[in-house]
Parts: structure tokens; C-alpha cells; sequence
């Protein structure tokens, strides 16, 4: 079983940037593709970015291009999401995801394994 543990969240003012972490635990984690996903006030969860942990490969939602950043530390087993230019639209739980395939990550909302959430609130 893995365990996904996500901490960074907070309020922050329109402009402003956080930096979420998720810490993964477990079974074959480091063998996992690792994104966030996020689901605010009365919408569908919807994919944010992703990051493939064998090779690297990221994608990210267009809605969040160019303003956040997905990175990984191999040796912590620990993924990231930097977010820069915070809109009020970003306001939402954010959850971290894994799974062994990328693509059920970047394409679907079936992750084999989620964290419990972290709030982000964007104030204008």
C-alpha cells in the first residue's frame, strides 16, 4: 500500500506563490508517476500536473502552464508542485495522486492512490 502524505498548503494573496510537497511511502512508490490534482467549491477534480518517475516526463493542465512547476527529489521520495502568479481560480483542495501508468494519471481520474488533500486558498 502506498501512503501519500501532502503538507504546503495555506491562504495566500492573488500574485503570491506556495509550494506543495507530498511524501510517498511504500509499496513500490519509487517505481510510481506521481501528479496533484484538484477539486475546488461545487467542481470535478481535475488533473494538475504529473511527473513520470522512471524517466521525467511531466505534463501539466493548460490551465496552470508557465505558473507551476513539478519537480521530484528521488532520494526523499518526494514530489512537488511549485505554484507562481496564484489566481483566486486556483482556490481548491489539492490531492496528490499515484499510479503506475502516467497516463492514468495525465488522461483519467483513477489513480490508484490518493492523499488526503491540502486546501489552497487564493485571495484577490
Amino acid at each position: 500500500q502506498v501512503l501519500l502524505v501532502e503538507s504546503g498548503g495555506g491562504l495566500v494573496q492573488a500574485g503570491g506563490s506556495l509550494k506543495l510537497s507530498c511524501a510517498a511511502s511504500g509499496g513500490t512508490s519509487t517505481n510510481y508517476a506521481m501528479g496533484w490534482f484538484r477539486q475546488g467549491s461545487e467542481k470535478e477534480r481535475e488533473f494538475v500536473a504529473a511527473i513520470n518517475w522512471s524517466d521525467g516526463t511531466i505534463e501539466y493542465a493548460d490551465s496552470v502552464k508557465g505558473r507551476f512547476l513539478i519537480s521530484r527529489d528521488n532520494r526523499e521520495n518526494t514530489v512537488y508542485l511549485q505554484m507562481n502568479n496564484l489566481k483566486p481560480e486556483d482556490t481548491a483542495v489539492y490531492y496528490c495522486a499515484a499510479d503506475p501508468f502516467m497516463t492514468i494519471l495525465t488522461a483519467t481520474p483513477y489513480a490508484h492512490h490518493w492523499g488526503q488533500g491540502t486546501q489552497v486558498t487564493v485571495s484577490s
